[in-house]
């Protein structure tokens, strides 16, 4: 049982992108991909006086689809467990994104927080037959 559930783990570990050394902490199997794209989550402040934000989200939106339409944006969605938006950003600076993200009318007065995510593309792919480096 136990020999199973090493070898379990081992799979999910190169699947993951994960190595495991001797003594037992995790190392990156694969060299790093480039970041491709920003996944932002953005969820009002708690607290936020409803009256306060319906009267900066006309130019919240406006600003919102100029950056889109600037193909900085590339996707958008609601959240549905939470107010607050999640979107694919054509950008590889989280630096740029935060700042970019930060001067939206919401971001200005503080009333809407980001997460940011780097995003790459799926390095475990690398395991495929014929797509290991020097193949």
């Amino acid at each position: 049982m136990k020999a199973a559930l090493a070898a379990l783990l081992h799979v999910l570990a190169l699947f993951f992108g994960l190595g495991f050394v001797a003594d037992g902490h995790a190392q990156p199997a694969y060299p790093p991909v480039p970041t491709t794209r920003i996944l932002a989550i953005g969820t009002v402040q708690a607290g936020s006086d409803p009256t306060v934000l319906r009267a900066i989200l006309p130019s919240e939106v406006r600003e919102t689809v100029a950056l889109y339409l600037d193909g900085r944006i590339d996707q958008w969605f609601s959240l549905q467990d939470r107010t607050g938006v999640a979107f694919i950003l054509n950008m590889t600076s989280i630096d740029a994104a935060r700042e970019m993200l930060e001067n939206l009318p919401l971001g200005r007065a503080r009333l809407m927080r980001f997460e940011l995510i780097p995003l790459g593309p799926l390095n475990p792919l690398r395991q495929l037959q014929g797509m290991q480096q020097g193949q």
